[in-house]
């Protein structure tokens, strides 16, 4: 079976993302390998995060800390999009990740979900957080 997962480079803070995706969004930590304990130690800092998986919801999400001086993480254009259909987790899921983050468009009504709202966090990741209608 064919699947895309995204991949997040992050600028040395990698483990901090983790432990932030793992609080705001109940996230679980699949795998994690650090640099050190990997057969590539040479590549970077022991602690740096080599790979991680984390799930999110029936997603999974790849990251590690990217090794290369000129790293920029959330530089590109992508957002990251969650959906749901519970208004208070929106609402919860929102704040966690507006949290020392921006908010680019707040979390309200819209004609095509009960709740729509796009935050870029402290890492420079941005999200999409669409609620539908409650079932």
């Amino acid at each position: 079976m064919l699947g895309v997962n995204p991949y997040i480079a992050f600028k040395g803070n990698c483990r901090e993302a983790i432990e932030f995706y793992k609080s705001a969004l109940g996230a679980e930590e699949l795998f994690t390998q650090t640099v050190g304990e990997s057969p590539m130690s040479d590549m970077g800092p022991a602690e740096n995060i080599m790979h991680c998986t984390i799930k999110v919801g029936d997603s999974t999400i790849m990251m590690c800390d990217d090794p290369r001086p000129d790293a920029a993480a959330g530089s590109g254009n992508i957002s990251l999009a969650i959906g749901l259909n519970d208004p208070e987790r929106a609402k919860q899921i929102f704040g966690n990740l507006a949290k020392n983050g921006s908010v680019i468009m707040p979390l309200e009504k819209t004609y095509w979900a009960e709740a729509f709202g796009m935050v870029t966090d402290k890492f420079g990741v941005r999200w999409m957080v669409n609620c539908d209608a409650p079932k």
